[in-house]
């Protein structure tokens, strides 16, 4: 009976460290769950399609943008538009063009006309300019965009005028990715910058040549704003719904939340009205999968997204699904 018992206790408490190894385990599968991004809300329209004078051409879309608060408190929109009738080179015609908002939950920002224009004397293509962004530091915002061929940096101590920042070549190119492509075919664009401790990290897109013809998002990193290290490749999502793959990577815009301790990367496969974007988490700001869809969280129906961090709240800002305007929703992590 004795041995009986024992034997039961014992039983017992391997039931017991059973259930509590089980407790332990599920409650840190729980508590590593990955928050996902989620629209939180309606959407409020900021911009519509600018009236461009003698450049309206009925086919003229407002695209890649980027979203700022100025030194004066109001809220700066400059977005590229394509398909105009600006003059620039054979294979483009485009521009930075500029709104104002009293708040970021404004409707209707004023329409404050032409912004940003290639200076060709500088080495930029005539209606090149694409995908801006702005990344304030201290009193100085500084201004990332494409010419369509490079990545180049200006800055602003009002947020509003920008002045362009020249090299030792007498340039404002900061690097592009391949020097010996075919200029007709852009090779590095959609600029957006993040600061980690000391370190700048520069995520863009650009194209893989032949025979890959493939499409990915880029990282550079710096110190000082000058001086950028080699690309690595960060993201080379699959292509979507017959889309070019040339395009599965447009528009990188990269997140750091901290109570999750990931990077959450947000890349783009296709505008229009079967818009969509995918999102990656991950730990290290370097690598969110190439070919590899493990770090994938979900998809958006949305293109060009930015992402907005003000009084505590995330919004997200991302292009009508029409191509004819930029709206603005909250976002909140589920």
């Amino acid at each position: 009976m004795e041995n009986n018992r024992y034997h039961h206790q014992g039983i017992k408490a391997i039931f017991l460290l059973l259930v509590s190894h089980f407790l332990f385990f599920n409650l840190s599968a729980q508590s590593k769950k990955i928050p996902v991004p989620a629209i939180d809300g309606e959407w409020w329209t900021i911009a519509t399609n600018p009236d461009l004078g003698e450049y309206n051409d009925p086919g003229q879309q407002p695209v890649d943008f980027g979203i700022w608060q100025a030194a004066d408190g109001t809220w700066q929109l400059w977005s590229c538009i394509r398909k105009s009738k600006f003059p620039g080179s054979s294979y483009t015609t485009r521009f930075l063009y500029g709104w104002e908002g009293k708040s970021i939950t404004s409707n209707n920002w004023e329409p404050k006309g032409i912004k940003w224009v290639a200076d060709p004397s500088l080495g930029e293509t005539p209606g090149g300019m694409q995908a801006p962004f702005t990344f304030k530091e201290d009193q100085t915002y500084h201004l990332f965009y494409g010419d369509w061929k490079r990545i180049c940096l200006a800055k602003s101590y009002d947020g509003k005028n920008f002045e362009r920042v020249l090299g030792g070549n007498g340039q404002p190119d900061l690097f592009t990715e391949d020097s010996q492509a075919d200029y007709e075919n852009n090779t590095a664009r959609d600029p957006m910058v993040i600061k980690r401790g000391n370190t700048y990290y520069c995520y863009y897109t650009s194209h893989l040549g032949d025979p890959e013809n493939r499409g990915a998002s880029y990282c550079r990193t710096s110190l000082n704003l000058k001086d950028w290290s080699e690309s690595v490749m960060v993201s080379r999502t699959p292509p979507y719904m017959g889309n070019s793959a040339r395009y599965a990577d447009e528009c990188p815009q990269v997140v750091y939340l901290p109570e999750a301790g990931l990077y959450y990367l947000f890349v783009t496969q296709l505008y229009g009205k079967n818009s969509q974007t995918t999102v990656y988490a991950s730990s290290n700001p370097m690598y969110f999968g190439v070919d590899d869809d493990t770090k994938k969280v979900c998809t958006l129906p949305i293109a060009a997204p930015e992402i907005i961090y003000f009084d505590g709240q995330y919004y997200l800002a991302a292009l009508h699904n029409t191509l004819d305007g930029i709206r603005v929703a909250k976002l909140k992590w589920e």
